[in-house]
């Protein structure tokens, strides 16, 4: 990914209404988002267009991936990961 669609991902991570995602999704994206394939990370940029409500949703477990949303499920995992660990 080149450096300024990095920042604009960057800025569309840290502008969140909820600050769990702000966390959660900054620290992803500072701790765990080079280590994502090309595939995982376009799937990321597609979950963090979703809106905050959804996407906190999915991230905490309320909400599971529709069949639909089937493809982003290996990225929600990660994403969980990352907000359990920041949780403890």
């Amino acid at each position: 990914m080149e450096r300024q669609d990095y920042e604009r991902l960057r800025w569309r991570c840290i502008r969140r209404a909820l600050l769990e995602l702000d966390i959660t999704l900054t620290r992803f994206l500072d701790d765990g988002f080079d280590q994502l394939t090309e595939e995982e990370q376009a799937v990321f940029v597609d979950l963090v267009a979703l809106e905050d409500h959804d996407l906190w949703y999915l991230i905490s477990g309320k909400t599971e991936c529709t069949d639909d949303e089937a493809h982003f499920a290996p990225v929600v995992e990660k994403l969980r990961k990352c907000s359990v660990r920041l949780a403890n």
